[in-house]
């Protein structure tokens, strides 16, 4: 009998809290049979911000965990070999520093930094697209993941330094063939770079340590012919594009999170049938099976999983592995025509794709147009729900059933304490104490001369970090020097041509303008550093379609920056968008600040991954109404919100 396949890392992403809970709950996944890290980053981390800045408010732990200097880094990975393990870091913004902290502490752990094993995900370009974590402009950007991906190439050579995330393009409404367009458009502009910065005999090993994250959606047929393409159409780049004549530097090298965004707040047990068919996509085909492997917990539609939830979903990647024959065969699709002709199609899609964004200059210069095609794909996609022409059981159809005994007594998700965020501005505080002041600044110093001679930022980062400087400390010394940055909407003033079907909500628009005696104001904001802004670009994209006035100007602003917007624009009605858990710090200041800005008469409106207990606090603060990923009916929403307006000014 033929040797068996090595199974894939087996991976659950994971942090929260502090870093001394994510260190315990890591030992334990590690203990269950999970062979590889995947570190979650809070929102702070992520865009470069110490937590006690004023913008970290209530974000500090919820999504990930914070790390904000040595010392956290030093307890996330307690008692854990760097050397020997393989760590999945999801950073982007703040990869290059992060990825300095880790070599610090592997340093102090005595690790030999040339056989470090693992990923940074180090992709800024899907973060102006998708996910909002972005600090700087994209071209110094750009220049600051080649930074990472040349100084692994000389002494992390195991290192993978930049991980090519088309996850949150599907995510965020992508097609198979924009995913595969934008994803491979952001592989060839960052080796383009990556091309000017290491030496021509150095090139073709560092394309081979370029991977790719993926998504892996429900259509589990079409996913699997999206990762074959993937595969084909990466080989043809590398040996046409860049003369790689290495067979292993042409390789698609990928890990796979399976996809959340179809997983559903009602009927949440049907979401563990998703993620298995989900995670089939990506291991049935032998050569475009991922790499890594990690699966969202069955409970992640409703708030943050708990460690059962976690090891719920690893036993499901061990069952595939270890109890079915998967791994004792060949490629089970080679030469089946209906997969060949579907990766066919799916390769011509994208390579149409590619080549308009060729004609544009490429993935930096078309950020503006992809975001734009993502916010249209994804009200297309939210339209097929709304009209029954995409099925999700328990949503639009089957609705009845018998309530989840899995979400009984505590609601079946983690809370993370409150106290966590107190506690770790201590921390941080006695931390800067104790630091040696003038070396920390002298650090900086060289880090900024270092980022203004556009000089390789690594080497005075890892300086930096063992100084004892704090990850806001770094980020503000880029903010300094390349300045920050606001990313496109994709949500313009003017109207779609997809307004079929709203004329009932176009008439009530219209007939509340009249009697308001201008165009009903709608400002959508989005408060904290959540950057998961589809929820807001569609209500912001059908609001404007149903004849509202909008005003939606993209992710992080403060409380403050919002009601000043609702107070200029005149707005009729305010709506709020947060997915990172931060909703009743943040909405409590919001409310607060609207009543002091003479605006309590305004109706606000909230969405979110909000348990039903948040809910009842939100309505108690004078939150008119409060959606959650239930309310998927768009319009139902619109017309609420034409109600809210309604009596508030005939009362008047």
């Amino acid at each position: 009998m033929a040797e068996k396949d090595k199974p894939w890392l087996f991976r659950t992403y994971a942090g929260h809290s502090t870093a001394e809970k994510s260190n315990a709950l890591y030992r334990t996944n590690l203990a269950k049979g999970q062979t590889g890290l995947s570190v979650a980053f809070d929102l702070p981390t992520q865009t470069g911000y110490d937590s006690d800045h004023v913008l970290a408010r209530g974000e500090v732990g919820k999504v990930g965990v914070p790390i904000c200097h040595l010392g956290d880094m030093r307890m996330l990975f307690d008692q854990i070999p760097l050397e020997q393990m393989n760590t999945s870091m999801t950073i982007n913004a703040t990869a290059p520093w992060l990825l300095s902290l880790y070599i610090a502490v592997a340093e102090e752990q005595g690790a030999d930094i040339s056989r470090l094993q693992g990923t940074v995900q180090n992709d800024i370009i899907k973060e102006y697209l998708s996910r909002g974590t972005y600090i700087c402009p994209p071209k110094p950007s750009l220049r600051m993941i080649t930074d990472v991906a040349a100084y692994t190439a000389k002494h992390l050579p195991k290192w993978n330094p930049m991980n090519v995330c088309s996850y949150h393009l599907q995510e965020a409404g992508a097609t198979p063939e924009q995913e595969l367009a934008y994803a491979l458009a952001t592989g060839i502009a960052v080796l383009d770079d990556l091309k000017t910065k290491v030496a021509p005999q150095d090139f073709p090993a560092m394309v081979g340590r370029i991977s790719f994250f993926v998504n892996a959606g429900i259509r589990f047929v079409t996913e699997m012919c999206k990762m074959r393409a993937f595969t084909e159409l990466w080989d043809e780049i590398c040996r046409e594009r860049y003369g790689i004549e290495d067979e292993k530097y042409r390789r698609f090298r990928y890990g796979v999170q399976v996809n959340s965004l179809g997983l559903t707040e009602q009927q949440p047990e049907n979401n563990v049938y998703r993620i298995l068919l989900e995670m089939l996509a990506v291991v049935l085909s032998r050569n475009a099976r991922a790499r890594a492997v990690q699966l969202p917990a069955w409970n992640e539609a409703l708030g943050l999983p708990r460690p059962w939830d976690q090891q719920w979903s690893l036993r499901m990647q061990q069952i595939v592995a270890y109890e079915t024959d998967l791994l004792e065969y060949g490629d089970l699709f080679d030469g089946n025509p209906v997969i060949a002709a579907k990766v066919d199609e799916l390769k011509a899609g994208a390579r149409a794709e590619l080549a308009t964004l060729d004609e544009m200059g490429g993935a930096i210069a078309a950020i503006e147009y992809m975001k734009s095609r993502l916010v249209e794909s994804n009200a297309e996609r939210l339209n097929r729900i709304e009209a029954n022409e995409t099925v999700v059981v328990g949503v639009n159809r089957w609705q009845q059933g018998e309530p989840s005994p899995l979400t009984a007594g505590d609601g079946g998700i983690m809370i993370v304490d409150p106290a966590v965020e107190q506690e770790q501005i201590a921390r941080l505080k006695a931390w800067r104490e104790a630091r040696d002041e003038g070396a920390v600044e002298a650090a900086l110093a060289a880090l900024r001369d270092a980022a203004q001679r556009g000089q390789n930022v690594m080497p005075p980062s890892i300086a930096a970090a063992k100084a004892g400087a704090t990850t806001g400390e770094w980020a503000a010394v880029m903010r300094q020097v390349h300045g920050e940055y606001r990313a496109p909407t994709g949500v313009s003033a003017s109207p779609s041509n997809r307004t079929e079907g709203l004329e009932p909500i176009r008439e009530a628009v219209d007939a509340v303008s009249r009697r308001l005696g201008r165009r009903l104001k709608f400002v959508v904001g989005k408060p904290g550093l959540d950057g998961h802004s589809n929820g807001a670009e569609q209500i912001a994209f059908r609001a404007r379609d149903c004849g509202m006035d909008i005003t939606y100007e993209g992710i992080r602003l403060t409380p403050e920056q919002i009601v000043t917007r609702a107070a200029q624009d005149q707005a009729h009605v305010v709506g709020l968008s947060i997915l990172s858990g931060s909703h009743l710090p943040l909405i409590e200041e919001l409310m607060e600040r609207m009543r002091a800005a003479g605006l309590a008469h305004v109706p606000v409106v909230v969405g979110g991954i909000i348990p039903e207990d948040d809910a009842a606090k939100l309505l108690e603060m004078g939150v008119a109404r409060v959606y959650t990923p239930k309310d998927f009916e768009l319009n139902r929403i619109m017309m609420d919100i034409v109600a809210l307006v309604e009596p508030a000014e005939a009362a008047a």
